[in-house]
């Protein structure tokens, strides 16, 4: 079989890795020289801690167990199981942390609740004030900015790949063809569109004005090395805010009784940060839906990422490197996994994972070759 891959983001390189891994031929075609969507600008990490149960959880484990596995043959994935810490400050944020472990799948999560000694123990760069912490085992890490590249050096010593750069796709010839726009047609047996947040133009064409996904998009920034260690991730409470795995009544009452900041809740923001190889911090982040999105970044946002991170590690900041603002594409059933639409004969369009496409690429890869017939 020959798959023609549209889009070298993480989700479809993850295509091109799986149709590859089963003796398929395989054309990927990028309108960039790199990918340099979302699959750089977040924070690499394979979150399985906040994940819904069902599907998405299901989704989320098959994807860890599948990054694990490619990580020990591509070491420049930077892939480390290193799970994290939600940290809490109080009681009404401790019971919701408890209530997460009262829920029947938190042993699959590796959840624990430690107490904060226990948890400095686990993260000695946490010197600053919390409660307790939320450890959830199964979450893990990769390095966004390099992963693509390293995924694609490893696709690249195979003779049934191709690697097309800087060409856009234009046009859906016959079935299972594409044209681009130097001209050339690419036949395949299978074309799988996996053009990130790029919803317009022939996905526009091909998909319809009503797809069902939206663009939401988000600002973070990288520190200067720490110059110790953070052998975890670490989020905040507020994170419980933002991932289905910790609606309970407990959270009804954190959401009733303690407000967010201004400032967090303004931006619909949490606190999620994860070590680089490099020793910087990725920090971030926050959400926006309404579109036109604007076109520069705020600083409050980061005043306020800056405050809490202070506030766990219990010294100042590093200097910050880089700022930046991302867009990345939403179901908007955000209970989907992913929008996967067979929009012409032989041509799929898979979009729309969200904040999980890091995390769960590998096995959205997976059930579309495997639905496919692959």
């Amino acid at each position: 079989m020959r798959v023609i891959v549209v889009g070298a983001g993480v989700v479809g390189t993850m295509h091109a890795w799986h149709a590859v891994e089963r003796g398929h031929e395989v054309v990927q075609i990028e309108r960039e020289s790199e990918a340099r969507g979302a699959s750089l600008r977040n924070f690499g990490q394979i979150w399985v801690s906040g994940r819904a149960g069902g599907e998405e959880l299901e989704t989320a484990l098959r994807a860890r167990e599948l990054w694990e596995g490619i990580g020990a043959r591509v070491p420049g994935l930077g892939f480390r199981a290193n799970g994290s810490l939600t940290l809490v400050r109080n009681e009404r944020e401790r019971a919701v942390a408890e209530a997460a472990l009262a829920r029947p799948d938190a042993a699959t999560r590796g959840y624990q609740l430690l107490t904060a000694d226990e948890a400095r123990a686990l993260n000695p760069a946490l010197r600053g004030d919390f409660l307790a912490g939320l450890w959830c085992e199964r979450d893990a890490a990769v390095e966004p900015r390099t992963a693509q590249l390293r995924l694609r050096e490893a696709l690249l010593a195979s003779p049934r790949y191709t690697f097309l750069p800087g060409r856009e796709v234009r046009e859906v010839v016959g079935e299972s063809a594409v044209r681009d726009d130097h001209g050339d047609v690419h036949m395949g047996d299978v074309v799988v569109l996996a053009t990130g947040a790029w919803l317009s133009g022939l996905v526009r064409e091909l998909a319809g004005p009503e797809l069902p996904v939206r663009h939401v998009r988000l600002q973070m920034m990288q520190t200067a090395p720490l110059g110790e260690p953070l052998p975890t991730s670490v989020a905040d409470a507020d994170s419980f805010r933002y991932y289905p795995a910790y609606a309970s009544d407990a959270l009804d009452a954190l959401n009733a009784g303690q407000a967010q900041t201004p400032t967090a809740a303004a931006h619909k923001m949490q606190l999620l940060m994860v070590q680089r190889a490099d020793g910087g911090l990725t920090i971030g982040d926050t959400h926006e839906y309404e579109h036109p999105f604007a076109f520069d970044t705020l600083e409050d946002p980061y005043d306020h990422l800056t405050e809490v991170v202070e506030g766990f590690l219990g010294r100042p900041l590093p200097r910050i490197r880089r700022r930046w603002a991302g867009v990345y594409a939403q179901c908007v059933d955000t209970g989907r996994v992913v929008h996967r639409q067979q929009v012409r004969e032989g041509v799929w369009l898979v979009t729309g994972p969200g904040g999980r496409g890091m995390t769960c690429s590998p096995a959205i890869a997976e059930t579309t070759a495997d639905e496919l017939g692959w």
